[in-house]
């Protein structure tokens, strides 16, 4: 809750916080683990088409480094995915048109999930693929936008069944 109340500050219209910080403390709840696993970063995505300046997205991560500096937080506005994704994955992709589909995007579909908070902190589920895999701990590859080979290396480097031994894997 205050890392989606640090979000909210942001004031920006379209946002989440989502990725493997949902994933994992679905996870680790359904694990009965009391020490949330380590994240490499938390995500908050958002979607602005009108600013996709990377100097807007380091600017939002400074000012929630500020709130919370314990957190790793990584900012990206996904109105400018296009943009540097061939560069980073080596093929490109069409410009997304909202943080839905964005998203829906999103390497698994466990993680393609983002959670949202409202002014009364309502928290709001962005869940394009559904839940089944989250709660199922199921590692899926969503075809949507990651090869098999990414997905392999994903797989491969996360050791999901590591951390938590009730995950089930699909082979792509």
């Amino acid at each position: 809750m205050p890392a989606l109340r640090a979000a909210r500050t942001l004031d920006l219209s379209s946002w989440c916080l989502g990725a493997g910080v949902v994933r994992n403390l679905v996870w680790d709840a359904l694990h009965d683990y009391h020490t949330p696993s380590s994240l490499a970063d938390l995500d908050l995505a958002y979607f602005d088409a009108a600013d996709v300046s990377p100097e807007r997205d380091a600017l939002l991560q400074r000012r929630l480094a500020e709130a919370m500096p314990h957190i790793p937080w990584e900012v990206t506005n996904q109105a400018g995915v296009h943009h540097w994704f061939e560069s980073y994955f080596g093929h490109a992709v069409a410009p997304l048109t909202s943080l839905p589909e964005a998203v829906a995007s999103w390497p698994e579909y466990a993680t393609s999930v983002g959670l949202w908070l409202d002014a009364d902190d309502t928290i709001h589920v962005i869940a394009p693929h559904g839940l089944d895999d989250l709660f199922n701990c199921v590692v899926r590859r969503n075809p949507a936008r990651v090869s098999v080979a990414t997905y392999r290396q994903r797989v491969a480097q996360k050791n999901y069944a590591a951390r938590w031994p009730r995950v089930t894997i699909i082979a792509q």
